[in-house]
């Protein structure tokens, strides 16, 4: 549980990243917010040809015992099982998007309520059949709780090994919305009425009992650090982001952020170690409301806002083009030294 995550700090690198980038055929500073994305992996990979290596999003699946209610979720909590097998037979929008931009994608059982008799593709890392249901205890024991953190690195530990840099995480689970508003309100202050949104697509008076529920949810319990919130409200999938995306800072990856759910997991990651928002990419704005406000206590701007509120870690996808081509200029674009046309007086 001991993640070792150096800050991202070289001024001598910083420096010779930002003379590179404004000695290209360019007025200083035209290609914008690209300029900093680049910047940023050439500090995250300690050099000034930064490359983007077998970039990956897992897309982690759990249940929560909530659901089972179906006093916060329109949909059934049969529906996450179901989305994992359209998953891997290559029918959801990230595997469109994966496909379309070369992305390797990987789905995990983290805790899914059934059984998929060992179906080909699917990564078993199974905690439990859900999570237990927090309006009447704990989401999971403080044991499960560390063995999805400690899964979630093994995971990326595993794909950094086959050459992975830069990776990404999705998620898939019934009810996770809650999940994420109640992490969110515990390490932002911020009201639970003001973290709760439409999840897969409440109305406004659904909307209302959700806020309630989960208010009620949030006053019952005390938690006193950053890994009991996480176990009190989390999902097994949320638990399991989080531990990957420590890891992922420890191995000094490139991470690419998903949306509202992935976030929370990354509020539970930072408030353990907050080196960990130095090697962080924030690739979109949901159209779920908390989601801008973790941006804000976060303070980051993420690359693009098309209103997307899918989850499955579809945000990294669409963006992930635009990060490429932060990488392709910083590596390809010719200086005005080597093209022979004058700079600025």
């Amino acid at each position: 549980m001991n993640f070792n995550i150096q800050p991202v700090s070289n001024n001598n690198l910083e420096k010779i990243l930002q003379s590179k980038i404004d000695n290209k055929t360019k007025p200083i500073g035209a290609l914008g917010a690209l300029e900093k994305v680049a910047s940023h992996i050439g500090m995250i990979q300690n050099t000034d040809r930064p490359s983007l290596n077998r970039p990956t999003i897992l897309v982690f699946a759990g249940d929560h015992g909530i659901a089972q209610k179906g006093e916060v979720n329109p949909y059934p909590q049969e529906v996450t099982a179901q989305m994992v097998y359209n998953f891997l037979h290559g029918g959801a929008a990230i595997n469109v998007f994966c496909k379309q931009h070369n992305i390797a994608l990987h789905i995990v059982d983290a805790g899914v309520n059934h059984d998929f008799e060992g179906i080909s593709g699917l990564i078993d890392a199974k905690i439990d059949y859900g999570t237990k249901n927090y309006q009447e205890e704990p989401a999971m024991c403080m044991e499960q709780c560390t063995l999805a953190i400690k899964k979630g690195a093994t995971l990326v530990t595993e794909r950094y090994t086959d050459g992975c840099n830069t990776i990404g995480f999705g998620e898939m689970g019934i009810g996770n919305t809650s999940s994420a508003s109640l992490l969110m309100s515990y390490f932002t202050k911020i009201p639970i009425a003001e973290c709760v949104g439409a999840g897969t697509g409440l109305d406004e008076e659904a909307i209302k009992i959700k806020q309630g529920v989960l208010s009620e949810v949030y006053q019952h319990y005390t938690p006193s650090s950053p890994l009991e919130a996480l176990a009190t409200f989390g999902g097994f999938e949320v638990a399991m982001i989080t531990g990957a995306i420590l890891k992922a800072a420890e191995l000094k990856m490139t991470i690419i952020m998903d949306g509202f759910i992935v976030t929370a997991s990354l509020l539970a990651a930072h408030a353990m170690h907050k080196n960990v928002l130095d090697y962080c990419i924030f690739a979109h704005t949901s159209g779920e409301q908390g989601h801008q406000k973790m941006h804000r206590f976060l303070g980051k701007k993420p690359l693009i806002s098309l209103g997307m509120r899918l989850g499955e870690g579809t945000g990294i996808a669409i963006a992930y083009p635009i990060i490429e081509s932060a990488v392709a200029f910083l590596n390809t674009m010719a200086s005005f030294e080597s093209a022979m046309v004058s700079g600025s007086k």
